[in-house]
C-alpha cells in the first residue's frame, strides 16, 4: 500500500514538473524569435554627422556599464548620452521608443539592452 503512495505521488510530481518545465519552455519561445535590433533611419538622433555609434544610458546601470566597457575594449568611438542629466538625451531616447536602458545606435539599427552579439554584428556592418 505504501509503496502504491509513493509511486503516485513520484508521478505526481514527474507530471507537474513537466507542465511547469513545458509552460517555462513556451514564456521563452517569442524571445526566440524576436530580433536583436530595429532597423531604421535614426540620423536624426546622432548628435554630429561624423558620429556613428551612440549610447543612451544612465550612470548607474550596469549593462550601460558594460555598453561602455565593450566599446572601450574594441576602441570604438561613441557619444555616451546620460538621460537623467540631460534633458534633450531623455527627450530622444523616449521619442525613440524609450523601454529602458541602455539603448544604442549604431547605424541604421536600435540594439534595446546590452547583447554584445548585435553590437559586433552592427559594428560590423557600419565597418564594411
Amino acid at each position: 500500500m505504501m509503496q502504491k503512495k509513493l509511486k503516485t505521488t513520484a508521478l505526481y510530481i514527474v507530471i507537474l514538473a513537466a507542465g511547469l518545465g513545458s509552460g517555462y519552455g513556451l514564456s521563452l519561445l517569442p524571445g526566440l524569435f524576436k530580433s536583436n535590433y530595429v532597423e531604421g533611419n535614426y540620423a536624426a538622433y546622432f548628435p554630429n554627422p561624423q558620429s556613428k555609434v551612440v549610447l543612451y544610458g544612465t550612470d548607474w546601470c550596469g549593462y550601460c556599464a558594460k555598453t561602455r566597457a565593450y566599446f572601450k575594449e574594441n576602441k570604438i568611438e561613441f557619444v555616451d548620452l546620460d538621460i537623467e542629466k540631460s534633458p534633450e538625451a531623455k527627450k530622444a531616447h523616449e521619442a525613440l521608443g524609450g523601454g529602458g536602458v541602455p539603448l544604442v545606435l549604431i547605424g541604421n539599427r536600435k540594439i534595446q539592452g546590452y547583447n554584445a552579439d548585435a553590437l559586433q554584428a552592427a559594428l560590423k556592418k557600419i565597418a564594411g
